[in-house]
C-alpha cells in the first residue's frame, strides 16, 4: 500500500494517531487507509470516525481469492453502494504482490443520491390521500391501513348499514370515488355481487370490519375538504 500510494505522489507514513496509513500530497486533504483482514460493520464505523479528519477516508482488505469465497463481500453491490453512500472508498490488496496488488474498487466522494421523482410522488400522493393517521409507524403486525384501504372500508360501512348497496347509491355519497374499481378488484375478499350494479358483503368483510373498529382504525364517514 506504501510503494502504491508513493508512485502517485505522496508522502506515506503508517500508524499517525491512530490510522493505518496517511499519506499527503501537497496541500491536499490527507489520504487515510485503514488495513483490516475483513470488511465489516466495525472497520466501517472507524472509515467514518476517520471522515471528520479527511474527506479522503479508503478502507483495505486482503483480495479475495474468488468472488464466490466469503470474503468476497467486497464485490456485493450493495456493499459497495453503502460505501459510496457514507463516502467511504474501498480497495482490496494481494499480499507479496507488488504494485498491482492494489486494486480500487470505489474511491471517496461525495454522495448525491438520484431522486426518483416517481416514487416521490407516489409518497406524497399517498401521504395526502390517508385521512388521519390509522397507522402507528413501526407496526409490523397490524394491517397497514392506506388511503386504498380506508376507502375499501368506507365501501363496507355504507354497504353494511343496508345491507346491501348499489354501485350508484356509492357514489352518490361522494365516499368512495373508486367504487367501481374496488368492487371489481375485491383486494380484501369484502364483497359479492347481489345482482347486477348491486353488492352486499362476505362473512370475511364482517369480521374484518369488528377487527378495524375494535383497533380504532375504521375511517371517518366525511366527506374530505378539498385541498388547495
Amino acid at each position: 500500500m506504501k510503494a502504491f500510494l508513493e508512485t502517485r505522489g505522496y508522502l506515506v507514513k503508517g500508524e499517525i494517531g491512530g490510522c493505518d496509513v496517511v499519506a499527503t500530497r501537497g496541500d491536499e486533504p490527507p489520504v487515510i487507509v485503514e488495513l483490516k483482514l475483513t470488511l465489516n460493520l466495525a472497520v466501517v464505523l472507524q472509515g467514518v470516525d476517520r471522515l471528520s479528519m479527511s474527506d479522503r477516508v479508503y478502507v483495505a482488505v486482503p483480495r479475495p481469492r474468488g468472488r464466490g469465497t466469503r470474503g468476497a463481500v467486497v464485490y456485493r453491490r450493495d456493499v459497495r453502494k453503502l460505501c459510496r453512500r457514507l463516502g467511504l472508498g474501498l480497495m482490496t490488496v494481494t499480499p507479496g504482490g507488488g504494485l498491482a496488488s492494489v486494486e480500487v474498487l470505489l474511491d471517496p466522494l461525495p454522495y448525491r443520491p438520484r431522486r426518483e421523482k416517481k416514487r416521490l410522488g407516489q409518497l406524497l400522493g399517498e401521504h395526502a390521500r390517508r385521512i388521519g393517521d390509522p397507522t402507528r409507524g413501526g407496526v409490523s403486525k397490524t394491517p397497514i391501513v392506506t388511503s386504498y384501504r380506508q376507502e375499501a372500508l368506507r365501501c363496507a360501512l355504507l354497504i353494511e348499514s343496508d345491507g346491501r348497496r348499489t354501485l350508484k347509491a356509492l357514489r352518490e355519497t361522494r365516499l368512495v370515488p373508486n367504487a367501481a374499481k374496488i368492487l371489481q378488484r375485491d383486494v380484501y375478499g369484502w364483497f359479492q355481487r347481489v345482482e347486477r350494479a348491486t353488492y352486499g358483503l362476505t362473512d370475511r368483510a364482517h369480521r374484518d370490519l369488528a377487527r378495524f373498529a375494535e383497533a380504532g382504525a375504521l375511517p371517518p364517514m366525511t366527506v374530505a375538504a378539498p385541498h388547495d
